[in-house]
């Protein structure tokens, strides 16, 4: 599981597109101070950490610096966020960062640049909001639920049924416009909602390219139009 630290006032931000990083296999954490930040690396040993450069107590590129400096914790990718001037590019470049964004950052270009950094593939993380009604099946038992939540990986479930993470299921759904698509799934997230609604986080297994095709080909013309 890949972990994201992220730091300063870019929780907003991080809200927006929360459903891209918050994939099965990501774990996020965030938090205003360097010197927490400092302290959750240390027993988390993150994978990328997100911070502005200018902050209340420890500054990013003071935390960039510390993390640099020590070898349980210099293995770590860092995104530096700051404003258009020399001086704050050159504080960046100076403490190690990895890659510096100016202000103001758009989300697209901060998931790329975090796709980049953890080899997520970009049409694969993508996710869309998309009404869908899709007929599900587990234990050979059928249930039906709804998403709005797809990407070619995976997609959100919300549903009456009570599963487990871990639950292997079938699903099947019409794309808008599209073809059918069907594919076996296993259950790797579970929220609950309310007392009896559920929403589930379910990974394609070995889902049929064709069909993997028709996902990306349905998100590529959605972003294209939205």
């Amino acid at each position: 599981m890949k972990k994201i630290l992220i730091l300063g006032a870019l929780n907003p931000v991080i809200e927006k597109e929360r459903t891209i990083l918050q994939r099965a296999d990501l774990r996020i954490f965030t938090t205003t101070s360097g010197e927490e930040a400092l302290r959750i690396h240390r027993s988390e040993k993150t994978d990328i950490i997100i911070t502005e450069l200018d902050m209340p107590g420890m500054c990013g590129d003071k935390l960039c610096s510390e993390i640099r400096k020590d070898e349980e914790l210099k293995k770590v990718s860092i995104i530096m966020i700051g404003s258009n001037r020399k001086a704050d590019i050159e504080r960046s470049s100076k403490s190690g960062a990895n890659s510096f964004l100016t202000k103001p950052v758009g989300n697209e270009e901060l998931i790329r640049k975090v796709g980049e950094f953890l080899s997520i593939p970009e049409r694969k993380s993508y996710r869309v909001l998309i009404k869908v009604e899709v007929k599900g099946k587990f234990m050979n038992t059928p249930f039906f639920c709804s998403s709005q939540d797809l990407s070619s990986s995976g997609i959100l479930l919300e549903t009456e049924k009570p599963l487990a993470k871990g639950d292997m299921i079938s699903c099947s759904f019409f794309l808008p416009n599209s073809e059918r698509i069907f594919s076996d799934g296993e259950v790797v997230r579970v929220v609950r909602r309310s007392l009896n609604i559920f929403r589930y986080g379910v990974r394609f297994l070995d889902i049929h390219p064709e069909y993997a095709v028709a996902i990306s080909t349905f998100i590529r013309t959605w972003r294209q139009n939205s």
